[in-house]
């Protein structure tokens, strides 16, 4: 799931950059260069929405990219592949428990199929993610 959210960035005095998502309660980062910077808020804003799903709560809807910032700050457009994130970031396995006919499961055994690596392909391809 593709987002795109406004973001208000604003130079520091030491020389990097301060940058925060508005409509996303506090997500905020910093960098030394700009494009430190880029990086930096589109982790940021992955890994707080990221949460809110986790959580339960709504995504907020991004405002328009015509936020008026105070004369020191620009606006710039920040996107995240929320899916691709989780994809990078959350890979640790995880054990769930499936039952089937006896019979498949010695037919699976006996040929040496790895059920759950054919698990994770259908399940890729049932959610259209292959």
């Amino acid at each position: 799931m593709r987002k795109v959210y406004p973001a208000l960035l604003t130079p520091d005095e030491s020389g990097g950059f301060f940058i925060r998502v508005p409509d996303v309660n506090g997500c905020i980062t910093t960098g030394r260069t700009l494009e430190e910077t880029l990086v930096n808020i589109r982790d940021a804003l992955a890994g707080c929405l990221c949460v809110l799903e986790d959580v339960g709560q709504p995504l907020p809807d991004p405002s328009a990219p015509a936020v008026v910032a105070d004369g020191l700050s620009t606006v710039v457009l920040v996107d995240v592949d929320l899916l691709e994130y989780r994809k990078e970031t959350d890979t640790k396995a995880v054990r769930k428990n499936v039952s089937m006919p006896a019979w498949l499961a010695y037919m699976a055994d006996k040929y040496g199929l790895n059920c759950s690596q054919i698990l994770q392909d259908a399940l890729k391809e049932k959610l259209q993610l292959a």
